[in-house]
């Protein structure tokens, strides 16, 4: 039996990457699926295009979760697509790693409102169509909200800030039957860390010598666990920060 027949879900940032693979395993796993994307349209569109190959549903949606009036937009063709909503994968972010000396109001505003506000937005939106039969949220934060690296100051702090935002709400949804939690990654090869230089790069050869499962990690690593959570196998499972790191962020 699928894990996620009958549920549609948003995933957002779902153009590659993470966001990409959670939604091809949300759509493997019987859900209905809600490719977000910003300006990816090509990408987002592949996409679909596996999923739909794979006997899946799904469609692609632009929105860019920091603006408002697209998010309204994103959950109104979301319920005229597929008439509900159950489960929303908070997973769009940017990232900068600069000096402190570098940091310009622009860089700052740009993470956090894409990183923390985009979420809440979703957040907010996601709760009103969950309705009286609640739902699912989960959010994609970063082992660096727990261990901030050097020179990521800002994008530390937005995953800090989400995490605190999962733990908060868990709360504020006590007898809603919503749960919400957050998946902490740890060093995965995506076409972000692939473009930035960093997967081949000294700095990873390094992390992957102190991680104990000695490998970086691949998109589907995190999107098994967002399957799981998803799923009513993680039916008691709320306000929690899963790391999903190789056990690089547990030692």
């Amino acid at each position: 039996m699928n894990k996620l027949e009958n549920k549609v879900a948003i995933v957002t940032g779902a153009s590659k990457g993470i966001g990409a693979s959670i939604a091809k395993h949300f759509a493997a796993a019987g859900a209905k699926v809600v490719v977000n994307y910003a300006s990816s349209k090509t990408y987002a569109d592949k996409v679909v295009e596996e999923i739909t190959a794979a006997g899946g549903t799904a469609i692609a949606i632009q929105a860019d979760v920091a603006q408002i009036t697209d998010v309204v937009r994103l959950f109104e063709e979301t319920g005229t697509a597929f008439g509900t909503l159950d489960i929303l994968v908070n997973n769009a972010g940017v990232y900068q790693y600069s000096p402190i000396e570098e940091l310009t109001e622009e860089n700052f505003h740009q993470q956090f409102n894409i990183n923390v506000l985009g979420s809440l937005l979703t957040i907010q939106a996601a709760v009103k169509q969950f309705g009286d039969k609640g739902g699912n949220i989960i959010n994609i934060s970063s082992g660096v909200s727990n261990t901030p690296l050097a020179s990521g100051s800002v994008y530390s702090a937005t995953k800090a800030a989400l995490d605190a935002i999962t733990i908060a709400l868990s709360k504020e949804f006590s007898g809603r039957n919503i749960r919400i939690n957050s998946i902490l990654p740890g060093i995965v090869a995506t076409e972000g860390s692939i473009s930035a230089g960093f997967v081949g790069s000294e700095i990873e050869t390094k992390f992957v010598a102190t991680t104990p499962l000695g490998r970086t990690g691949l998109p589907e690593d995190i999107a098994k666990v967002a399957v799981f959570l998803a799923s009513d196998d993680a039916g008691w499972i709320t306000g929690e920060k899963i790391s999903v790191s190789g056990g690089i962020y547990g030692l």
